[in-house]
């Protein structure tokens, strides 16, 4: 495969590098976009074969699938169902942002990220490139732009070095997060599924700032208080969500089990 990569900080070579992307989403091959956290590798999130390409790209199997990216609060309600008023109202106050949300995915919908366990992650870049693709494409599947077990990409440059010809076009737009630290912040990653929302993983959004909205959130590893714990049953368990740093295989290499939820813990 011809790989192309494209500088999104050039007016001419974006749109290029979008339309080109576009095209290569339509023929069910992956794209590495920026986001506002780390670099991420794009695929049609309704094509099962875009998503096994995205996998096999990463060196990954299906028990991680990767959340799903949204180019505006609407979409939500096509792809998951029961979602709760506190979950909405986290959407409605931090999206665009670093924040995922699971909810349990639209029954109807026709599509194979991998295990999810009948859930589905959402979330809405703050990117300006990466909503431009959104726009034009509609949902993605997305993963951090890396092979499993490395570094996530901060620079197009990285995830290219990583993923190669798996890839058919980079589109470049520089240093991400901006202005952010060597490792960057992953998003807050909330399971919306239970009674109570609870925090899988902390992130780019803090607890204080969640529980300004929803007070009775459950923050990372806090049980309720109640005597009988809150379970879910197995079939309803949340997916096993992907990560966006430097991510592995299973609970394992500084990674939590929450409520079914594996998810690493944001590093310095």
């Amino acid at each position: 495969m011809t790989t192309t990569s494209y500088d999104c900080n050039d007016r001419e070579r974006r749109a290029e590098g979008l339309a080109h992307a576009q095209r290569a989403i339509a023929a069910k091959q992956c794209v590495v976009m920026p986001t506002d956290t780390v670099y991420g590798i794009a695929a049609d999130a309704f094509s099962a074969q875009a998503v096994a390409t995205l996998l096999a790209a990463k060196g990954r199997g299906r028990s991680m699938p990767p959340p799903v990216l949204i180019p505006r609060l609407q979409t939500m309600d096509g792809l998951a169902t029961e979602v709760p008023d506190a979950g909405r109202r986290l959407a409605e106050k931090f999206w665009p942002g670093p924040l995922t949300l699971i909810f349990h995915a639209q029954p109807s919908l026709t599509w194979d990220l991998g295990d999810t366990q009948g859930t589905v992650a959402l979330r809405i870049p703050d990117d300006e490139v990466a909503q431009a693709l959104l726009t034009i494409t509609g949902p993605l599947a997305v993963s951090s732009a890396n092979r499993t077990g490395h570094k996530a990409a901060q620079t197009a440059g990285e995830a290219q070095d990583q993923l190669a010809e798996s890839v058919e076009v980079y589109l470049d737009g520089g240093f991400r997060p901006v202005g952010g630290g060597a490792e960057g912040v992953p998003s807050t990653i909330i399971d919306c599924t239970g009674e109570r929302l609870r925090v899988v993983r902390q992130g780019g959004v803090s607890l204080d700032a969640l529980r300004e909205i929803v007070p009775d959130i459950l923050g990372l590893g806090e049980e309720p208080e109640s005597t009988e714990p809150e379970t879910l049953a197995p079939e309803n368990t949340p997916q096993n969500t992907e990560l966006e740093q430097t991510d592995a295989e299973g609970p394992a290499a500084g990674q939590e089990t929450i409520a079914g939820v594996t998810s690493e813990q944001p590093r310095d």
